[in-house]
């Protein structure tokens, strides 16, 4: 035998990667004392991630350039490789060549990212390591063998691309075809296969280490379980389902299975969990650190970044699994800019306010800032916000006063469908399947009284703001006249109009100023302002007294009042001719290309007939008839792009 040679210690770290993961592993890598290295392509050439790094090269095309990347850490002379999640981090070919470059490569083998890549392998070996599984089968025509309901899945990738619940044989032609399109799109393969769906079950994982020198632990479970569109929204750690005999069951499976292929670095063993019956079956691995790997951080106080390089310098974990303990709760939302009032797409726009509140103290990850621009090129998750308790109900407390605290608008997001989850009872009972959103629903905690509140406080802030900006009169007393004057107004367009009013879809605030410096409204109530400043003010409103923070940008403001962020689009004095929407028309919900049109001029269609499918963020989209009809415009044709809210086609209503 030979004492290896120890491997030299890692000085610097190249991250291909973007956003708030390159953020996270400069964090730890600069905490031990590494030069950070970033590439970016031309949309992120602003970012923070690329802001804070030590060095930065622009990449000509794309995060999925090995040849630049590799170009890149050469030129820079970087020491390691950190791939992120997503992009190049399960791709073994790059591996491969970050290997043979003479670069650490932070990750398992590529012979094991290869194994585990391929859904259908991935099964094969957990089954050699005693694994259980759900039936499934390679053949996207043998649903009789698996039986209903059942999934379509995409053998390569993740992240919910390429797959489809199928009810009835009716459905699994199309089914099928979509999940291959969705997967050659997002992977580059359109293998797919077929898997028996659990209906009333829960997403639960096992986070294991590995070290070049044969140790492998876990660090206990997350559960996952709350996912849209197959993709997770919440995460947390532990599961509120998971006894000590099941953690210790799934635990070991887990370490079965990694042992089995030798695994070295960070990675996630995947189980879906039969709500009913308490049986777990195995789902996939993946071979990189997860984007929720901040709970399991918080719970057992182990950095698995810092783990990663450590591994990677040629480390033994130094630790065993009776070392591993775990402390309190911790729980993880993903703030998206998505819609959740329309099923979750994806949205765009240019983040006017991103000001996280300074208590309660909770863990923010972004990629963003104030001004940064939510395009279509990337995923639109914005940050991932983190809270740890003694307790769960305390650690989602936390999270969701954190959310409702934020000052945030400029994209329609998710944050209050997410702050009226960590506060429903179901959730805060632990009853958190995978149907969690369709079967409890859980809304939105912004209420007509919140809009109602916040057109006042944005009225007296523009007040304010106007005469901050008035150079000849702006030291006078609001009340200041020379004679009598008609009561001052401001009308709003709520962004929910439905939620200011049952009727209008105007909000009128009138007032009339008062010689003690306070204002009455048209409807009676007394307001007094306390303080104004460019960013916020300090109002009482028939004695209820409150701070709220204020952002002005392109005509609409935004009032965050300490549980929600309220838009108040400023309604124009005159409307531009010809900006109304023609009758019968169909707009893109979301900026993106044309996959599929599915009528001509003159066809008769149904309502709920889908008629156009679109591409967004590597997602398929479908847009359906709203009514009875026949399309009598077509605007659009396959292969080409669209902008948000651009007109599709019009449909005449059947009479």
């Amino acid at each position: 035998m030979t004492t290896p040679v120890p491997l030299a210690p890692l000085h610097s770290v190249l991250v291909a990667n973007r956003g708030e993961i390159a953020r996270r592993v400069f964090r730890t890598a600069r905490a031990m004392g590494m030069r950070c290295i970033a590439v970016f392509v031309d949309a992120d050439a602003d970012a923070p991630f690329v802001q804070e790094a030590d060095e930065s090269i622009r990449l000509p095309s794309s995060y999925l350039d090995a040849d630049a990347i590799l170009a890149a850490a050469t030129v820079t002379g970087a020491a390691a490789i950190h791939p992120g999640y997503g992009f190049l981090s399960e791709n073994a070919a790059f591996a491969r060549a970050v290997i043979d470059a003479g670069i650490r490569w932070i990750g398992p083998s590529p012979d094991v990212i290869e194994s585990m890549g391929d859904k259908i392998a991935a099964k094969r070996i957990a089954v050699e390591a005693g694994v259980p599984t759900l039936p499934s089968s390679e053949d996207p025509t043998a649903d009789a063998d698996v039986g209903y309901p059942l999934l379509v899945k995409a053998s390569a990738g993740g992240g919910g691309k390429g797959m489809r619940i199928v009810e009835s044989a009716d459905q699994l032609h199309d089914a099928v075809a979509a999940a291959k399109r969705e997967a050659l799109g997002g992977f580059g393969d359109d293998t797919v296969f077929l898997e028996r769906y659990v209906t009333s079950s829960r997403h639960i994982e096992i986070q294991v280490l590995g070290d070049s020198h044969g140790n492998v632990v876990h660090l206990g479970e997350r559960e996952c379980s709350i996912q849209r569109r197959h993709q997770k929204i919440v995460e947390e750690s532990p599961s509120p389902m998971v006894d000590t005999e099941m953690r210790a069951g799934m635990g070991e499976a887990a370490l079965a299975l990694a042992r089995h292929m030798g695994y070295v670095s960070a990675g996630t063993v995947e189980f879906l969990v039969d709500d009913l019956t308490g049986e777990f079956f195995f789902l996939e691995v993946n071979t990189r650190l997860q984007v929720e790997h901040p709970v399991t951080e918080e719970v057992t106080g182990i950095d698995l970044v810092r783990e990663q390089l450590r591994i990677a310098s040629g480390a033994e974990l130094g630790y065993g699994q009776d070392d591993i303990t775990w402390r309190g709760s911790a729980i993880e939302v993903r703030l998206y800019a998505e819609d959740p009032d329309n099923d979750f797409l994806p949205a765009t726009g240019t983040l006017s306010a991103f000001r996280p509140a300074d208590e309660p103290g909770v863990r923010w990850e972004s990629g963003v800032e104030q001004g940064s621009v939510v395009g279509v090129d990337f995923d639109p998750m914005l940050a991932k916000v983190i809270a740890h308790g003694p307790t769960r109900t305390e650690a989602a407390s936390r999270l969701a006063l954190a959310l409702e605290r934020m000052h945030l608008g400029g994209v329609v997001t998710n944050r209050d469908f997410l702050v009226a989850t960590l506060r429903n009872d179901a959730f805060l009972a632990g009853d958190t399947t995978t149907d969690f959103i369709v079967r409890v629903d859980p809304g939105s905690s912004q209420t007509p009284a919140d809009v109602a509140t916040a057109a006042i406080v944005a009225a007296m802030w523009m007040q304010g703001r106007n005469r901050a900006a008035d150079e000849v009169w702006g030291f006078a007393p609001a009340n200041f006249r020379t004679g009598s004057l008609p009561p001052q107004y401001v009308e709003f367009i709520p962004a929910n109009a439905a939620a200011a009013s049952d009727t209008a879809d105007t909000l009128r605030i009138e007032y009339t100023a008062q010689r003690g410096g306070s204002v009455v409204l048209a409807t009676g109530e007394t307001v007094l302002v306390h303080e104004w400043t460019p960013d916020d003010i300090e109002v009482e409103i028939d004695g209820r007294r409150l701070r709220a923070p204020v952002t002005l940008a392109a005509d609409v403001v935004y009032v965050t009042l300490g549980r929600t962020t309220v838009c108040l689009p400023v309604k124009p004095r005159f409307t531009v001719p010809g900006s109304d929407l023609p009758s019968g028309g169909l707009v893109a919900p979301m900026p993106g290309s044309v996959v599929e049109v599915r009528c001509s001029v003159g066809d008769a269609v149904t309502a709920g007939q889908v008629l156009v499918v679109l591409e967004a963020m590597k997602m398929e989209h479908h847009i359906a008839a709203p009514f009875d009809g026949m399309v009598t415009e077509l605007l659009i044709s396959p292969g080409g792009q669209v902008d948000n809210g651009a007109l599709l086609l019009l449909i005449e209503e059947l009479a």
